[in-house]
């Protein structure tokens, strides 16, 4: 069973996976990072370009960060990152991360201890990346993103590619894919909800959720409808 919640880190989601979970559909590009707790291991989940299949039959605990905001929690480029699933360790040395992920295995309530440990980290959110979400999340042009955060089209580039592991192009995309199969979820129509979220047609969206989650979009709906609630945007692959 898969359950997620707000957590008091602005912006970030606390989830949980219980052991044997019945999840078979794709995690799907969301522009976030995971903080991943399971089997008394820490995890780094980077930010996805490509769908990754959900981890086995373990539990798991994790706390999914709003797009940009994990990089300066964790101290290093969001593009070193990029489609890997890395040992907390690596970032933060084996002494740190063992004495963490021992505080959270041995809390009666892990997911509460692991999002102690991200707040005990956590950084106040950048203005201007939290500023280019907002605008690309809205379906505005990364042109009017550049220009709204007073940058170059370079300097968007790079500071997205620290930010959130990729340029804002690849960033819009994964937005966009993502406000259409929530509409989706919610029973909307493919052509509408292609639409409403800014694709051009139908066309466009089956598209994208090829390139982008590597099934079709009637395959995901209906694995999605089967296994609600969705945890699309999870990263549990370890």
């Amino acid at each position: 069973m898969y359950e997620e919640w707000a957590s008091r880190i602005p912006g970030a989601v606390v989830w949980t996976r219980a052991a044997g979970a019945g999840v078979t559909y794709p995690v799907l590009p969301d522009g976030c990072m995971d903080l991943l707790w399971s089997e008394g291991r820490l995890l780094v989940a980077g930010p996805d370009t490509h769908a990754h299949a959900p981890a086995g039959a373990a539990s798991w605990a994790g706390i999914r960060f709003a797009p940009g905001a994990a990089p300066a929690l964790l101290g290093v480029p969001a593009h070193e990152l990029r489609d890997r699933r890395v040992e907390l360790a690596d970032l933060w040395g084996g002494a740190a991360a063992r004495r963490l992920a021992e505080r959270v295995g041995e809390a009666a309530d892990r997911p509460a201890a692991l999002e102690a440990v991200a707040r005990e980290r956590a950084v106040p959110p950048d203005p201007l990346t939290a500023a280019v979400v907002r605008h690309l999340d809205g379906g505005g042009t990364v042109a009017a993103a550049a220009d709204a955060a007073g940058l170059s089209a370079r300097q968007l580039h790079r500071r997205s590619l620290d930010a959130f592991g990729y340029g804002p192009k690849t960033l819009a995309r994964i937005l966009r894919l993502q406000r259409a199969l929530e509409l989706v979820r919610r029973g909307v129509p493919y052509g509408d909800a292609a639409h409403a979220a800014g694709c051009a047609d139908q066309a466009h969206l089956a598209r994208e959720m090829r390139a982008l989650a590597g099934v079709t979009l009637g395959a995901y709906d209906a694995l999605a409808k089967s296994e609600m609630p969705s945890p699309s945007g999870s990263s549990t692959t370890a």
